[in-house]
């Protein structure tokens, strides 16, 4: 059977790590057969920025896509092209 560790403490007040979960269990008789961790993004969000369009132009070789400039926090800011319509100046 599987038991969630966020399911487990919803019912049960403590404050140990999933490992020391099972070995607790373990301790008492229970066998823990893995520890698996779900992620309900697949690799979760590493990678994932977040940043403000400084411009948007249309691309001068394509009636789709634009070129942008975004803000993602670091010292120079990037360049980026796109095809999104709804992309415009100031958003996030």
């Amino acid at each position: 059977m599987k038991i969630s560790y966020k399911w487990l403490k919803e019912y049960v007040d403590f404050n140990l790590s999933p490992e020391e979960i099972a070995v607790a269990l373990t301790s008492i008789g229970l066998e823990v057969g893995s520890l698996d961790e779900v992620e309900t993004i697949r690799g979760g969000l590493k990678g994932l920025y977040v940043g403000k369009v400084l411009t948007c132009e249309a691309h001068p070789n394509s009636d789709h896509l634009h070129v942008t400039t975004v803000d993602l926090g670091k010292e120079n800011h990037s360049r980026l092209y796109v095809a999104h319509r709804m992309l415009q100046q100031d958003r996030r």
